[in-house]
């Protein structure tokens, strides 16, 4: 569930200028998360977010360069400890997890934003990702392998 709260928080500060805690709590609430202000601000910190000025003089939520940099490394992680292999089978790249993994490797994969993942489809323990060619999906395969082997 915190996953997905952060997920939604970065979300919505990137799509949103959003200005107080107050404000991004009924954001969230909006969206389906019971979350209070103490809450908020817990993942405020632990998100690494910082206020900026805006166009309009006012400050709104934005993630810290680092901060970006960290939260990679950390879908990274859950990738790593999700993973158990892959392979391709014409533009599809399938990859298979420990049971109980695939939802949360493919939203791991879905904020690496890798260009050429059209999108991902996850059961229990496989995901399904579409590419726009047998090439692409290898290419892509490589390019997970490098990140689980620290390349």
């Amino acid at each position: 569930m915190k996953l997905a709260r952060h997920d939604k928080i970065l979300e919505l500060i990137s799509r949103e200028q959003i200005e107080t805690q107050e404000e991004l709590a009924k954001r969230l609430q909006a969206e389906g998360f019971q979350v209070t202000q103490a809450t908020v601000s817990r993942d405020i910190r632990q998100l690494k977010l910082t206020k900026t000025a805006g166009p309009n003089g006012r400050s709104h939520y934005i993630v810290q360069k680092e901060a970006q940099q960290e939260l990679g490394g950390k879908y990274i992680q859950v990738l790593k400890n999700g993973f158990s292999g892959m392979d391709t089978a014409q533009n599809l790249l399938i990859i298979h997890t420990v049971s109980g993994m695939a939802m949360a490797v493919a939203a791991a994969l879905d904020e690496l934003k890798i260009r050429d993942i059209i999108g991902c489809i996850a059961g229990d323990n496989t995901i399904m990702c579409a590419t726009k060619s047998p090439e692409i999906a290898q290419q892509v395969m490589l390019q997970i392998d490098k990140m689980l082997n620290g390349r």
